[in-house]
């Protein structure tokens, strides 16, 4: 069996029609989830990038594997998905986005090449790259944001689009007056791209997953990676005009967040992207595009399934669905993500498996409390492999696939490194305390901040718009008290003894004495005769004799 590994980044877990958005509609989306299990309580392990892209790929939690921030390196021997595919027989390929960074003091002290097999494995988060494009070519006064080589700007060269970055100046510019309307700027989210649409990057992107799969031979995992919906905000015809104002739902926040916010969540709601939401003017603009692009990703979706059944080999591959995190889209006062509201840290996810075990499933939703570590060990089960458990830490999904009703997690974790923002510097934090956590049991969601501040604490089932903060009183010492000792359960997991499992450990018990090491003992008879064989017989010399004795 082959895994078609799709992510999308910045795609909110409501934006689908099979999740009830009440104006998008994305049948395709709905096709796979009619197919198999939507899984309704999925959360990242960060609600940023590049911490919750390196939790995806090893399975383990961000504090774990230290890559908590875009361009924070993923250390050198971090064991990845690639890593233990291989192991089980399958090629890891990789298309589009990581918002990985190589460790290159580490690759040079270990002397790894990063021209060599296994030096660009390192550097490309343990997959083969087939089309690496993290698909952020911004370019200011200090240069290009990634300085990686862009295959998707050449592609755009190659058709005809002029200039040195034709990804700023078309695929995410229009053209108001002959002049460039950049998508950096919310005015211009409601304009058409100056792009065709078959060259824009989604398309692009589907291509190249088209032509991989035609000369791949299986068994094979391709982690298929868009860039959109992510900002910037802005789509190429037709669909930058399919939504309207109206067609944006009203959004989710309340005056009351902003009476005495928590210190973290009063510096974020302060910030530039949540200002700039804060204006009906700006959602009314960006949030039509955001739905433009996801019809679009939808609509290239729907050419993947077709490409599949077209081949027949839909029947041999699983599909996997999902984001990154989400979009906070003006919902409670904050633009972007970073926080752990539902609209940041949770996430879609969609598993299609083909194979008849998964019958039972299909068109189903599962709301187990799920974690984004959880597709590594589940790739790895589907693989046909066992888990290593003592590495990755998250848990195999197959058993729900199966209808079957495993022992569980009861809560969910997510963590949060801020240090690098300006809100770590509006709050007067050192970098090693400007650290959330999140905990959350399915009703009760608390988040903890170091730097001395109180937590914050939602009751879902009471309040699902977590407009209340239940820690600013109290009232519920009681839950915060029981999700604290959950936060400390979850702390003093076994989380880096990496190279030794569960079983290694048990096999190697009492080897040492069938080796020769044998101490506290009296006379030997305490153990059994063989161990001691090597040290029972006559002295064939004895040098405690001096020469004038003989």
């Amino acid at each position: 069996m082959n895994i078609l590994f799709i992510m999308y980044d910045q795609l909110r877990f409501d934006y689908l029609s099979c999740a009830g958005h009440p104006h998008l509609k994305t049948p395709h989306f709905d096709r796979v989830a009619e197919m198999g299990v939507r899984f309704s309580n999925a959360y990242v392990q960060s609600p940023i990038c590049g911490a919750s892209r390196m939790c995806y790929y090893t399975g383990r939690y961000a504090s774990s594997h230290g890559a908590q921030w875009n361009g924070f390196p993923l250390r050198v021997g971090e064991l990845t998905l690639g890593d233990h595919l291989r192991k089980a027989g399958m090629d890891c390929w990789l298309l589009g986005k990581t918002h990985m960074k190589a460790d290159a003091e580490g690759m040079e002290r270990l002397g790894l090449a990063p021209d060599s097999t296994i030096g660009a494995r390192q550097a490309e988060c343990g997959f083969d790259a087939w089309a690496r494009d993290d698909g952020l070519w911004g370019q200011g006064p200090d240069g290009y944001y990634d300085e990686k080589r862009s295959p998707y700007n050449e592609y755009l060269k190659s058709k005809g689009y002029d200039g040195e970055n034709p990804w700023a100046d078309y695929a995410n510019a229009a053209v108001t007056d002959d002049q460039i309307a950049s998508g950096w700027m919310f005015r211009n989210a409601d304009k058409p791209a100056n792009i065709r649409e078959e060259d824009s990057e989604t398309p692009w992107l589907t291509t190249q997953t088209i032509e991989f799969m035609e000369q791949a031979k299986g068994p094979w995992c391709a982690h298929v990676s868009f860039i959109k919906p992510h900002w910037p905000y802005i789509v190429p015809a037709p669909y930058h005009n399919m939504f309207g104002p109206d067609d944006v739902p009203p959004a989710r926040r309340h005056d009351m967040e902003r009476e005495d916010p928590h210190p973290v969540y009063g510096a974020y709601q302060s910030n530039k992207i949540a200002q700039a939401f804060h204006r009906e003017e700006v959602r009314d603009k960006v949030i039509p595009a955001y739905m433009g692009l996801i019809k679009q990703c939808d609509d290239q979706l729907g050419r993947l399934l077709d490409h599949l059944e077209a081949t027949d080999t839909l029947k041999d591959t699983m599909i996997v669905l999902t984001s990154d995190h989400g979009d906070y889209l003006g919902d409670h006062w904050m633009g972007e993500k970073d926080l752990f509201h539902e609209q940041s840290v949770k996430v879609p996810l969609i598993i299609y498996d083909p194979r008849n075990s998964a019958d039972a499933t299909r068109g189903t939703t599962c709301d187990a409390l799920v974690e984004s570590i959880d597709l590594a060990a589940t790739f790895v089960d589907a693989a046909g492999d066992k888990v290593p458990d003592h590495i990755i830490e998250g848990r195999s999904l197959l058993p729900w696939l199966r209808a079957e009703t495993p022992e569980w997690r009861e809560y969910v974790i997510s963590e949060y490194d801020y240090s690098a923002t300006p809100q770590c510097v509006k709050l007067g934090l050192e970098p090693r305390d400007a650290r959330l956590f999140m905990v959350f049991d399915g009703r009760y969601k608390m988040m903890h901040a170091e730097g001395g501040f109180r937590p914050m604490l939602f009751d879902l089932s009471e309040d699902p718009d977590e407009f209340v903060d239940l820690a600013k009183g109290d009232t519920h010492q009681a839950e915060i008290d029981r999700l604290y000792e959950m936060l400390a359960r979850w702390g003093r997991r076994m989380s880096q003894r990496v190279t030794k499992s569960e079983d290694d450990i048990k096999a190697m018990r009492g080897n040492s004495g069938r080796k020769g090491i044998l101490p506290f003992l009296y006379d030997g008879s305490e153990v059994n005769e063989e161990l001691t064989v090597k040290y029972r017989g006559r002295a064939r010399q004895n040098h405690t004799i001096k020469d004038t004795e003989i």
